[in-house]
């Protein structure tokens, strides 16, 4: 029997973490050579390395794979990644689905490492890699800055809510106005902290800038972007960049049963948020191509929201395309590319080459205005999302990405 390599699933937790090394041989079976705890620090994690060298007797390469449970997998992770070894990360959902797929009941630290080990052996997993410090810490600093103003809004819903009971309270009025000049503070504070880190890093702030000159789009949402994506780091092309965030386009159809068509949303949803007002933006900036998206997608489906989710995904994509290659946005060179660049992607709506065609009648030019100013003032909070329905696509698969 000859041996393929051996892989080691590790089930991580707050205070220890779970490991079941496995063998991999190429009639494609798979054998359980043994299993430890290990504590999550520094000293158990030379241990770890110590006992996967005593339960390897033969000269056969190791991958490590772990769950993306919260942060605690993050300094096992690096770790092994200093150390030269082949680590993989996946999505919790991801392994759960396999481990499924296995027939496994039991749920235990010790079944899901046993999973895990025998999913590294059987497939081939992208490598982990560290993210860029500063990158690591806009991640930190944009989602802390979008939980300040979550708790802002909670928190002035609850002053209004309070000014129209039955017994309002002064003490307690003036106790939530404290909070809002409180997260008010940390805001800024945190948006200060945003833009000095791009400003001392040279790369991200020549990248940053060729970005922020689409009027519209803010160095919140962009700075959200590339932190969440690493720089777009393991991003290998538009399609798995579409997928990650969750615009792609899933359709529910069996035999005569035709059920709704829409975007998978079944990704990173702070992406997703972040670019909720800059569509809109853009949209009532008249920038270029965005505009005449929205107007294209609006006059076939007769719905803003979808109008606006497709320049969503246009901006997603525009961002990841200046950044990768290193260009200023002109929005007179990418007008002309717009209709192919659908064309390579699912469209949100089916529409005819004629239908792609702008309008220039003045009167359906006020009637969009005037309809996009009502819309402004109804904008929702952060935390709401797009919703669409019925949208038709091309049927096309689309990679995962971790």
């Amino acid at each position: 029997m000859k041996h393929g390599k051996y892989g080691c699933g590790i089930d991580m937790a707050k205070e220890k973490f779970d490991a079941c090394l496995g063998l991999f041989d190429i009639n494609q079976g798979f054998t359980k050579v043994s299993v430890k705890q290990f504590p999550n620090t520094s000293k158990g994690y030379l241990e770890y390395l110590e006992w996967i060298k005593k339960q390897c007797k033969y000269s056969l390469p190791v991958f490590h794979l772990m769950e993306a449970t919260g942060i605690y997998y993050e300094n096992l992770a690096f770790y092994l990644y200093k150390k030269k070894e082949s680590v993989s990360v996946i999505l919790p959902n991801k392994a759960k689905k396999y481990k499924e797929s296995l027939g496994f009941k039991t749920k235990t630290d010790g079944v899901d490492a046993l999973a895990l080990s025998r999913m590294v052996c059987e497939q081939v997993l992208t490598l982990w890699q560290a993210a860029h410090p500063n990158l690591y810490k806009l991640c930190l600093f944009t989602r802390q800055l979008e939980n300040v103003v979550v708790q802002t809004g909670s928190v002035n819903n609850q002053l209004e809510a309070l000014s129209f009971s039955m017994y309002p309270n002064k003490h307690l009025e003036k106790l939530l106005k404290q909070q809002i000049i409180f997260f008010d503070k940390q805001r800024e504070e945190l948006l200060e902290t945003i833009i000095k880190i791009t400003e001392e890093d040279e790369e991200l702030k020549r990248k940053f800038a060729n970005i922020l000159k689409i009027k519209g789009l803010g160095l919140q949402a962009i700075a959200t972007i590339i932190a969440e994506t690493n720089g777009f780091e393991l991003v290998e092309n538009i399609s798995q960049l579409v997928s990650y965030v969750g615009y792609d386009v899933v359709e529910n159809q069996s035999g005569n049963h035709v059920g709704k068509t829409k975007i998978s949303k079944k990704g990173n949803s702070r992406i997703r948020r972040c670019l909720h007002f800059p569509a809109l933006n853009v949209v009532r900036f008249k920038v270029k191509p965005f505009v005449q998206l929205y107007e294209r997608v609006y006059k076939t489906s007769n719905i803003k929201m979808k109008g606006y989710t497709a320049v969503q995904k246009k901006l997603l994509v525009m961002i990841y395309t200046l950044w990768k290659k290193d260009e200023v946005f002109n929005e007179n060179h990418y007008q002309d590319k717009i209709s192919r660049d659908d064309e390579k992607e699912p469209s949100f709506v089916s529409a005819s080459k004629k239908q792609h065609k702008i309008s220039n009648d003045n009167d359906k030019k006020n009637s969009f205005i005037s309809d996009l100013q009502k819309k402004q003032k109804k904008v929702a909070p952060v935390k709401t999302e797009a919703t669409q329905d019925k949208h038709p696509s091309k049927n096309r698969s689309m990679p995962s990405f971790v």
